[in-house]
């Protein structure tokens, strides 16, 4: 069920970049400075030459994110590899874990900062890898950071780094296109302006609503691919959570970890 709803929920990113397609086809069609309702016919007679280009530069955008997703989180985050000499306890955790499933082990990395967090990137077998960092490894007992690490390897085994990496481009794409957009305003009107003064009496302040339109939309897009985005993981999270569970047998060590993770020192009685 978890993974249907997953399936639907990446299913509205295409959506979205039509929405965008569309927008840009408005803001084409009110340069022209027609009437409101040519405006629209233009736009939607401008929207299948518009289409290749949107999904071109999501699939550039794609590409780069797939061949160097590893790379580009470990030089963002400053993340160290770890192995069994320089953190035997992480290693050892993460080798039984592994062993116990039957899977390659992935690469280990730590970023040394007092937050608490952890996560899977890659999307190729040979690129997965589990980051911890080291106010995590400093703050869970051994029963807990297993829970973490099995957390971890759930999102790789379920392919849940390919499902957010692809869900990270079209969201990447459409914020990149609103900010544009959003941030430019003036050019915009300035240039609906001009193209009023030289075709004076054609549209009026057709052009501006065009514009005006293109820019909700934009923004409607934009609000709408951030939430689809945390819907996404937030369905991987839990799926990851019962996996986690499964792989340890130690629901009370996952329920510890995840209330340490959101600053609770204490672990609550269960019910």
């Amino acid at each position: 069920n978890n993974r249907l709803k997953s399936i639907v929920l990446l299913a509205g990113f295409p959506v979205l970049l039509l929405l965008i397609a569309f927008a840009f086809a408005l803001l084409i069609s009110a340069f022209d400075n027609p009437d409101i309702g040519e405006g629209f016919a233009n736009a939607v007679a401008l929207l299948p030459s518009l289409l290749p280009l949107a999904l071109g530069a999501a699939l550039i955008w794609f590409v780069i994110a797939w061949f160097a997703n590893r790379a580009i989180v470990a030089a963002a985050t400053g993340a160290r590899p770890l192995d069994r000499r320089t953190d035997p306890r992480v290693w050892n955790l993460l080798e039984t874990l592994c062993i116990s499933r039957g899977i390659t082990m992935p690469a280990l990395f730590m970023i040394d900062t007092e937050q608490r967090n952890a996560f899977a990137s890659g999307v190729r077998k040979k690129d997965y890898a589990i980051t911890v960092t080291r106010g995590l490894v400093e703050t869970l007992d051994d029963a807990e950071l297993e829970a973490v690490l099995a957390h971890e390897l759930t999102h790789i085994e379920n392919r849940d780094v390919q499902l957010l990496v692809i869900s990270a481009v079209f969201v990447g794409v459409i914020t990149l296109v609103g900010d544009l957009l959003v941030r430019s305003p003036r050019l915009l009107f300035s240039g609906s302006g001009r193209s009023s003064s030289s075709s004076g009496r054609k549209g009026g302040g057709g052009a501006i609503i065009l514009i005006l339109v293109a820019v909700a939309i934009f923004i409607l897009a934009r609000v709408l691919a951030l939430g689809l985005r945390f819907a996404l993981s937030r369905k991987r999270e839990y799926l990851a959570d019962a996996g986690a569970v499964e792989l340890t047998k130690n629901p009370d060590a996952m329920i510890g970890a995840l209330r340490r993770i959101a600053g609770h020192s204490e672990l609550a009685a269960p019910s």
